[in-house]
């Protein structure tokens, strides 16, 4: 492994998380409405679950799920429901007021809150098989899987860190008030048609 392999693999990695889906709604919610902190810590759950799903990637769950597809099944659909479930909340919630982003409770929980988001997408270990196999070479070393991991964590948590410092700017917060019920059953419906789109998918 080389230096050549992490760059393409961060930017691989980079466009995979620009690309709308459940982690990136949620985590333009929460910077929106609790404002900076959460926003930060929600991405540091997000990109811890990420970077752990390319660890068990390395060492080989994806060929657990083809062994065992039930366990695979179990967690999908598990993924599919909790997604669901966020977007039934965030329907709801449409024209409700937001707290001011200082008040906003119990950051703590926004780290569990992103983790739990991407342990419902368990196809994400798939993902990250495909892309470890096009990219770096095969048998990678303890140590090179260690600094594909922690790299990987590096990425996510310093993208979503200047997610959360753009969205969290007070213009950002306005325009959102602004059209809060329209964009959050947007959102809630994104999430929503994901969450089902998963639990139908057979592959």
């Amino acid at each position: 492994m080389d230096w050549a392999h992490l760059v393409a693999f961060n930017l691989t990695l980079l466009a995979a998380i620009v690309t709308p889906g459940p982690a990136l709604l949620y985590a333009l919610r929460v910077s929106l409405v609790e404002g900076r902190a959460a926003g930060v810590l929600t991405g540091i759950g997000l990109g811890l679950v990420a970077a752990m799903w390319t660890a068990l990637a390395l060492l080989g769950l994806d060929r657990l799920f083809v062994l065992v597809p039930w366990a695979y099944g179990a967690a999908k659909i598990a993924g599919a429901l909790y997604l669901i479930w966020i977007a039934w909340g965030t329907w709801r919630a449409a024209r409700r007021p937001i707290p001011h982003a200082a008040e906003a409770p119990r950051l703590g929980r926004a780290v569990l809150r992103g983790a739990a988001l991407n342990l419902a997408n368990p196809k994400s270990v798939l993902f990250a098989a495909a892309v470890l196999v096009v990219i770096f070479p095969g048998n990678l070393s303890p140590v090179a899987m260690g600094i594909v991991v922690l790299n990987h964590l590096a990425v996510e948590i310093a993208f979503y860190t200047a997610f959360a410092t753009l969205l969290s700017r007070p213009a950002a917060r306005s325009a959102y008030l602004g059209a809060k019920p329209v964009l959050d059953r947007i959102a809630g419906m994104v999430m929503g048609a994901l969450g089902i789109r998963l639990l139908l998918d057979r592959g």
